[in-house]
């Protein structure tokens, strides 16, 4: 079930889209992406329960599209959070309000399981939200009674997203969840490209040898392709990004390892108005959906470039071509 698979997170907003003022994709625009992401993925992950998800899910029904959906709530905080300096106060009064909020949510994400019962393949009752940075901080024990809440309602795999270094201090959520989803991000930590790569490697392993009888995903990895603070600047580039999910992808294939990349396309509307913020540039694709350097390569061998042509492939039809010609000769 968690088995090595080509995996992305979607959102389908273009330039002058954003959740932010309500202006969502077309249906046009939604369809040509689902067709495009048909061709080389076969689960998607989306964030919320908003219109654009649900557009998502019954375009993908309607069209009988190939592509399974991990789907996500984003809780509201139920714990103050002075580290957060951009809406992670929250009063006594907003937290009460935020906790009826987010089972609200819940019951939402479980009405878009049931309806699209054969599209979804798993759900998460959060992203992030346990990280100090986070505006929408959750106490573990509110996760916790989220996760049984929704397995008690859909039998779908439940789990929660969040970073690696959160599972290994962490062990009560883990138990309830079916599944450990982690985030690896190494390039947030400043390091080198092959540091970063080591690093990623050796998140995946700390976390199995963790919790070895426990299934394990990543639901985002990935590499930001422009960066403008908290990153080695020149170490955000196309080529580094195709080098790091070259040896990511090997290395999931051979550990037989489900994993969500971050992300199928650019999305300009995140972050400031800063062009070049990071938040803006993790997508494989740019944002009017022509490829960057990794989708140009599309004959690597031993890696699982998502545009790849198989070399097996291509040899069986040559060997079909050279036979032809060689009985064609034989006959003139």
């Amino acid at each position: 079930m968690y088995h090595f698979q080509p995996a992305i997170c979607y959102s389908g907003y273009r330039q002058g889209q954003s959740p932010r003022n309500h202006v969502f994709p077309t249906d046009h625009e939604v369809l040509e992406d689902l067709k495009h992401l048909e061709t080389f993925v076969k689960h998607i992950r989306m964030y919320d329960t908003s219109y654009h998800v649900k557009q998502v899910c019954r375009l993908i029904e309607t069209h009988h599209i190939d592509l399974k959906i991990m789907l996500g709530v984003e809780p509201k905080g139920e714990l103050d959070n002075p580290h957060c300096h951009f809406g992670g106060r929250h009063t006594t009064e907003a937290i009460e309000q935020h906790k009826i909020l987010n089972y609200q949510q819940l019951d939402e994400m479980i009405d878009i399981a049931k309806t699209y019962d054969q599209i979804v393949f798993a759900v998460s009752i959060g992203n992030e939200n346990t990280s100090d940075w986070h505006p929408n901080l959750m106490p573990e024990s509110s996760l916790v009674d989220h996760v049984q809440y929704v397995k008690s309602k859909i039998y779908k795999p439940v789990t929660f997203c969040e970073g690696q270094y959160f599972w290994l201090h962490n062990k009560t959520l883990a138990n309830v969840v079916d599944v450990i989803s982690i985030h690896s991000y190494p390039q947030w930590q400043s390091l080198q490209l092959q540091d970063a790569i080591e690093k990623t490697k050796n998140d995946i392993l700390e976390t199995k040898d963790t919790f070895p009888n426990k299934p394990i995903i990543i639901t985002e990895f990935g590499w930001a392709t422009k960066a403008n603070h908290q990153m080695i600047l020149d170490e955000a580039n196309e080529t580094n990004q195709a080098i790091y999910l070259n040896a990511i992808y090997a290395y999931l294939k051979e550990m037989d390892m489900l994993a969500y990349l971050f992300e199928a396309y650019d999305e300009t509307w995140k972050g400031s108005d800063n062009k070049d913020e990071q938040e803006k540039h993790w997508g494989i694709f740019n944002e009017d959906r022509t490829p960057k350097l990794w989708q140009k390569e599309k004959l690597k061998v031993g890696t699982f470039g998502f545009l790849q042509i198989s070399y097996q492939f291509l040899y069986m039809r040559i060997k079909v071509l050279h036979l032809l010609a060689y009985n064609i000769l034989y006959y003139l």
